[in-house]
């Protein structure tokens, strides 16, 4: 850390030092004004204080991977081993609403079967024989988590067939460090980058912001098998926070903790992607505060 510090500056004192040679030779053909020369620096400067108060606050956060980007113009805020691969665990399901979102009606319904029920992580109130809209399917995959939800959207279209759009989707977006194995999450080797998933993150900013209307909802309720009303727990930590726009998180114990996100900050859409986290949560909350203290 010191030798880091000690080497950003060593560079502030040699851009100065060359700008001030840079200064005397320009002053003398006349060629760039002086107004001008004094933005360069500054931008120079403001470059280097950024890379000293991201090395802050990289002692502070416990991901091993993480980015926070300003997506009005895509440049980073913050970032860490942004093209660095890890499993994405349950982030996964964004892929999957987007491609239900493109390829099914909301109103349509389908009838859950053994093989949509399989996969572990479930709610009682999908049971077998029930017959559920692709609306109800998507917020329970995308407020609880629900996996045999994210498996039942799959079957609509024929779950080979959806695994392949998927992964073509994270083709046709330019998320080339990204490869599904599953709809849901359950399966480690679902990977991708922070890169890859800012690029998801803004797709769906784009083109389905209805998506993350549905991550902030905490009222979703449906009935079991008896008929009692059981509410669907959102476990997106900050659905209840006003800058948050969207997002959805991620646990396997081979991920660790992942959290792929938009908020309004310092009135900037800001995209904050964090992998192989101890805290996710806790990680998020220090960016947020860093991002609302800094102007930079």
């Amino acid at each position: 850390m010191k030798h880091k510090i000690l080497l950003i500056s060593f560079t502030v004192l040699s851009l100065l030092f060359f700008g001030a040679q840079t200064t005397n030779a320009v002053t003398e053909t006349g060629v760039i004004s002086l107004e001008e020369q004094i933005k360069v620096l500054q931008e120079k400067i403001k470059y280097l204080q950024s890379l000293i108060l991201n090395l802050k606050i990289q002692k502070e956060i416990s991901a091993e991977s993480y980015l926070v980007m300003d997506i009005s113009n895509n440049s980073f805020i913050l970032k860490k081993n942004v093209n660095q691969t890890h499993s994405i665990a349950s982030i996964t399901k964004l892929m999957n609403a987007v491609i239900t979102a493109e390829n099914m009606k909301e109103d349509q319904s389908v009838i859950l079967t053994k093989e949509m029920l399989k996969p572990q992580g479930y709610s009682p109130s999908l049971f077998l024989n029930l017959s559920v809209t692709v609306k109800n399917l998507l917020k329970a995959s995308l407020i609880q988590s629900t996996n045999d939800a994210a498996e039942s959207l799959s079957y609509i279209v024929g779950h080979d067939k959806f695994l392949g759009l998927m992964n073509q989707k994270a083709r046709d977006l330019g998320m080339k460090d990204t490869y599904y194995y599953d709809v849901h999450g359950l399966n480690p080797k679902n990977h991708s980058t922070a890169t890859d998933l800012a690029k998801l993150v803004i797709y769906i900013n784009k083109n389905h912001p209805e998506l993350w209307t549905i991550t902030k909802d905490n009222d979703f309720w449906l009935p079991d098998p008896t008929g009692k009303m059981l509410k669907f727990k959102n476990l997106n930590n900050f659905y209840q926070t006003p800058e948050f726009i969207g997002g959805k998180t991620g646990y396997l114990k081979e991920a660790k903790e992942s959290f792929a996100s938009l908020f309004e900050l310092n009135g900037k859409t800001v995209a904050i992607v964090i992998l192989r986290s101890v805290n996710s949560k806790a990680d998020a909350i220090r960016i947020i505060d860093w991002v609302k203290s800094n102007s930079i």
